[in-house]
């Protein structure tokens, strides 16, 4: 075969040649036939050479869609920029905060919706979609001159936008990889901190000189061209994997586990949101201009674009799990020990760093740690039911913030409450991933215990070696009798779990 050949024909005939491989043994030795076939988790476990050249390619470009685009990270920068100047008339700061947010949970909302249409039409509609109604968004918004104009553009039409780049987009790297998922996933994830910080530098640079107008203009302009190329430069391997594009596969929702994570994103998004739109007006509360709010702002993403390939590396290296549940508390910690003391422009621009490379670990790690949780086949269908749950806090996270504003003596405003608020909430979304930490390390220790049991007995004749093909993030927390199995959730073992030094 030539070596340019497509990836999908080379793993077409790869398959061709162990179907025949596995029939002629079959033929030779009927027990063999009884062998089953192993779960997609393990069958792309290995990739060969091309698909590793193609998968890190795709990764890159991948890297230009991501998962929340850097316009909508620079929201930050025009929020700052509404907050002190009076846009549109009888607008109050919750008009503005509620825009952000429902830009966010308008983007997981249509989740499902691009989800079946995967099923359906394929990525490529979904993405080019996508770019349509994101263009259309960003030059709406440059002709606002009424609230509800903003409500429309920078809120639903974009958030629609990104939903259907978002869904399209987010579970293609990890197909491609099982050992360096984690990095794959990160190296994707830091695009949007790198968009964050082109885009923060470029709207608090071209505000002042064009106007509110061009700014929109040219990030549409710019956005169309470069998500039309990356979105049509993308290839999944949803038929190879196996994936179930069910957009509410209800029985997740009675795994602790799942739910556990689903718990991990609600914090997470509570803190994220109130942290990533406040950094640059909290600037402006300590003395500093609009100009130095938006390279705060750009500090900030520049963080999360320097610090979410590290995340992927370490992830992949120390365990998945064990990484996203201590860079959340550490998030936390530094909102806390830091934040609430940064009043000069020195030390809040060393915050905005520090803290962006840990602030986004959600979006590095989230299709890695589901995928450890449920398994490959039932990602989409996972990460759809947890794009929903997110809809409410990206939606009150700002207005949050908004209000726990406090003004003070001078005529200023306090963040003091934001930053205790921010801090818990990472804190609290740390601990939840915690308690799936020792789920996880249970059921390591179970999938152990079986494969040396099998050993010991040898295959059941009605499961030939049956255990010995089975993923540990396949294996349900539902025992043969159809129980809740709560072994695994005593207390005191979970405890001793969640403490036991071992790579999840």
């Amino acid at each position: 075969m030539a070596d340019n050949a497509p990836i999908d024909v080379i793993q077409s005939h790869q398959d061709d040649r162990d179907s025949v491989t596995s029939s002629k043994n079959a033929a030779d030795n009927p027990q063999s036939s009884f062998t089953p076939q192993p779960d997609p988790d393990e069958k792309y476990k290995h990739d060969v050479p091309p698909m590793v050249v193609m998968a890190g390619f795709v990764s890159r470009v991948y890297s230009g869609l991501t998962p929340i685009p850097g316009e909508s990270i620079a929201y930050g920068v025009f929020l700052s920029y509404y907050l002190s100047h009076n846009v549109f008339p009888n607008t109050s700061s919750l008009d503005y905060a509620f825009t952000g947010g429902l830009s966010i949970s308008c983007a997981l909302l249509v989740a499902p919706v691009a989800t079946f249409l995967i099923q359906l039409y394929g990525t490529r509609l979904v993405l080019n979609t996508g770019v349509f109604f994101e263009t259309l968004s960003l030059i709406g918004s440059s002709f606002a001159t009424q609230k509800w104009h903003i409500f429309l553009s920078q809120g639903v039409c974009f958030g629609w936008g990104m939903g259907f780049l978002f869904v399209g987009s987010v579970g293609i790297a990890p197909q491609w990889f099982q050992k360096r998922r984690s990095v794959a996933m990160g190296i994707t994830a830091a695009g949007s901190g790198l968009g964050g910080l082109i885009y923060s530098l470029a709207v608090g640079a071209i505000i002042p000189r064009y106007g509110l107008g061009w700014a929109f203009r040219i990030l549409g302009i710019v956005s169309c061209i470069v998500n039309l190329v990356c979105g049509n430069l993308l290839r999944d391997r949803n038929k190879l994997v196996g994936s179930r594009f069910t957009a509410f596969h209800f029985p997740l929702l009675r795994r602790p586990e799942f739910l556990l994570f689903l718990g991990w994103g609600f914090f997470s998004m509570l803190g994220y949101v109130a942290l990533l739109f406040s950094v640059a007006n909290f600037a402006l509360s300590v003395g500093l201009t609009s100009h130095q709010g938006s390279i705060v702002s750009a500090l900030l993403n520049l963080g999360q674009g320097l610090g979410r390939p590290f995340v992927g590396m370490f992830s992949d290296s120390l365990g998945r799990i064990n990484i996203a549940t201590f860079l959340t508390f550490i998030c936390g910690l530094f909102c806390l020990v830091i934040w609430v003391f940064a009043d000069s422009m020195g030390v809040v621009c060393f915050f905005a760093v520090l803290v962006g490379t840990v602030s986004g670990t959600y979006w590095a790690t989230v299709s890695p740690v589901l995928a450890e949780i449920i398994g490959l086949r039932d990602l989409p269908s996972g990460l759809s039911i947890t794009w929903l749950w997110l809809v409410a806090p990206c939606t009150v996270s700002e207005v949050i913030a908004l209000e726990l504003r406090r003004p003070t003596a001078d005529g200023g405003t306090s963040y003091l409450h934001v930053q205790i608020f921010t801090g818990f909430m990472y804190i609290a979304a740390s601990l939840c991933l915690w308690l799936v930490r020792g789920w996880k390390v249970g059921e390591l220790e179970r999938a152990e215990q079986r494969r040396e049991s099998v050993a010991q007995r040898g295959p059941l004749s009605g499961d030939p070696g049956g255990s010995k093909h089975s993923h540990p993030a396949t294996l349900s927390s539902v025992s043969e009798g159809g129980a809740l199995d709560t072994q695994i959730w005593a207390p005191l073992s979970m405890a001793r779990r969640m403490v036991t030094l071992k790579r999840v």
